[in-house]
């Protein structure tokens, strides 16, 4: 395998570790980056990016990173809180009356964040195309029950995370998403992708597909199970009603459409990019102070969507000793997403770091591709 890029003088093993996971893990496209100290250290990519490979992935190459989104947009809500637009602790209904409905009047912006709410997935059957529509999934998510009372348990939102946390970002401010993602986010940091896959600074995508041989799970599979034993339950309705969410990833219509808790399209040089700017002690993204409280455990649990053990921050995955979770230190925090793309920060070592692929493997967590390149790179530190 050709690997293209560029490793700063006492980092040049990323290669080999990078290189491994074409080698030993199935990688097909796919790249990597890490920021140490506010610089690139790290900026690798290699193999093909379409289905026949006729075309290279290369360092601006977007791949869908699915929930790595939510990281991306728990920014912009926190953006909306330094600008005094939006208080977490205020119920969502005080900036979107519509969404009180159905018992939702009490949920607040930081139960949405941490994922308290009970809004975890549409009630009912909902047509496969509503995802693509932007007014009408906020519409159907502010009709929606919550799954239990909100606030009694944490449980994970798969993807109506992006419809509730994005609705109210809109209400707040005011301003489209995608307007407010650009000058608060691309712009400043000069990303190549955003949510959705067009009118970005990239134009190169990559097709996604399943890794031809699955790689040994780092846990057990215990959300799968978890689907099989009830087709009704919580879990198995939060990952496929509807069933597009699922199926539709390559087709025009997903990535024209703004999905933001899972058709973010990005390249390793972004997750870093925002990651290494919130490792940082002066990020330019927010204030450290709003940082700092952000990135502060929320909850605790045992998540009944995720069927695991996870805490989170305000729409960070905080890390934990859990080798598939474990953002660097016991200060880091980011956000996996399905698959195996990952864009985590360190604080302590200062550390933003971003790996993106088009072949996915079975966790919804860290696999062993984005594990081997983050031991590689702290023993290099």
């Amino acid at each position: 395998m050709d690997i293209q890029g560029y490793c700063a003088p006492g980092f040049e093993a990323l290669y080999d570790a990078f290189a491994t996971n074409f080698r030993d893990h199935g990688d097909v496209g796919a790249s990597f980056s890490a920021v140490h100290q506010g610089e690139e250290v790290a900026s690798l990519w290699a193999g093909h990016a379409d289905r026949h490979g006729t075309r290279a992935f290369e360092e601006d190459t977007l791949a869908n990173v699915f929930s790595c989104s939510k990281g991306i947009l728990a920014v912009l809500a926190l953006q909306q809180v330094a600008a005094g637009n939006l208080d977490l602790d205020l119920p969502v209904a005080h900036y979107w009356p519509e969404f009180a409905e159905a018992g939702k009047s009490t949920i607040t912006g930081r139960q949405l964040l941490c994922h308290r709410s009970g809004v975890i997935a549409f009630r009912e059957r909902v047509p496969d195309d509503l995802i693509y529509d932007w007014p009408r999934a906020l519409a159907q998510v502010a009709a929606t029950a919550p799954w239990w009372p909100p606030g009694s348990q944490q449980g994970y939102a798969p993807f109506l995370y992006g419809w509730t946390l994005g609705g109210l970002i809109e209400k707040a401010s005011g301003q489209p998403l995608m307007s407010l993602y650009r000058s608060g986010i691309a712009d400043p940091l000069e990303l190549d992708g955003g949510f959705g896959a067009v009118g970005h600074r990239s134009t190169a995508i990559a097709d996604v597909g399943p890794l031809k041989k699955p790689l040994p799970e780092l846990r057990d599979n215990a959300i799968g199970r978890s689907i099989k034993e009830d087709r009704q339950g919580p879990v198995a309705t939060a990952f496929t009603n509807p069933v597009s969410l699922m199926m539709g990833t390559n087709g025009d219509p997903w990535r024209n459409a703004v999905i933001p808790a899972a058709n973010g399209h990005f390249s390793a040089r972004d997750l870093a990019a925002v990651y290494g700017d919130l490792a940082s002690d002066a990020p330019r993204l927010l204030p450290a102070a709003l940082l700092h409280e952000a990135t502060t455990e929320q909850s605790r649990g045992q998540d009944a969507i995720l069927q695991a053990e996870v805490a989170f921050g305000c729409g960070f995955l905080k890390s934990s000793s859990a080798q598939d979770l474990h953002f660097g230190s016991t200060a880091g925090f980011g956000h996996p997403g399905a698959g195996g793309s990952v864009g985590f920060a360190d604080p302590e070592a200062e550390v933003g770091f971003g790996y993106v692929t088009s072949r996915m493997g079975q966790s919804l967590f860290m696999d062993q591709r984005a594990v081997g390149l983050k031991n590689c790179l702290y023993r290099l530190l």
